[in-house]
């Protein structure tokens, strides 16, 4: 872990930057994914190889994918419309336009959509909600789990 990592640094680099260029949220290094776009996709890396956090602990799940897909979706079918509606061009130029255009742009667009959500979890700190009557739930039954495996041996 290099120790010389200013702790500020997550305050002086804008939100969009970190995000566009896949800067771990900490240390600022452009670590944040696996690979490049073709060979990682939106795919997170498991840690920053510089400053060591762990990006398995943040919890993007699929809310960034599903908004895009439904961004881009609109955004094509609009472009695609458009297009056809002004210059009916032939079927083929519509397929060797609109399909490499909606999978780069979608996977892009999700790398920054993922990216941001992950920087934005990290400046504000944020955790799983669990309210104290769960904690007490799962420490009652930890607790009776224990009594009893005690009592079979």
């Amino acid at each position: 872990m290099n120790d010389s990592i200013d702790p500020d640094i997550k305050e002086r680099q804008s939100l969009i930057a970190a995000a566009f260029f896949g800067n771990c949220p900490r240390c600022a290094e452009r670590t944040l994914f696996d690979g490049v776009m073709i060979g990682g996709g939106a795919n997170f890396a498991p840690k920053c190889t510089h400053c060591d956090l762990d990006y398995d602990a943040f919890n993007v799940g699929d809310g960034p994918a599903a908004f895009i897909t439904f961004l881009m979706g609109a955004l094509i079918v609009t472009l695609a419309l458009t297009l056809e509606l002004s210059l009916q061009p032939p079927f083929y130029v519509h397929v060797l336009l609109w399909v490499p255009l909606t999978i780069v742009m979608t996977i892009l667009s999700l790398r920054v959509a993922k990216g941001a959500l992950i920087t934005l979890e990290y400046r504000n700190k944020a955790k799983e909600a669990v309210s104290a009557a769960v904690k007490e739930i799962v420490s009652a039954d930890e607790k009776e789990a224990l009594s009893t495996d005690g009592n079979d041996a």
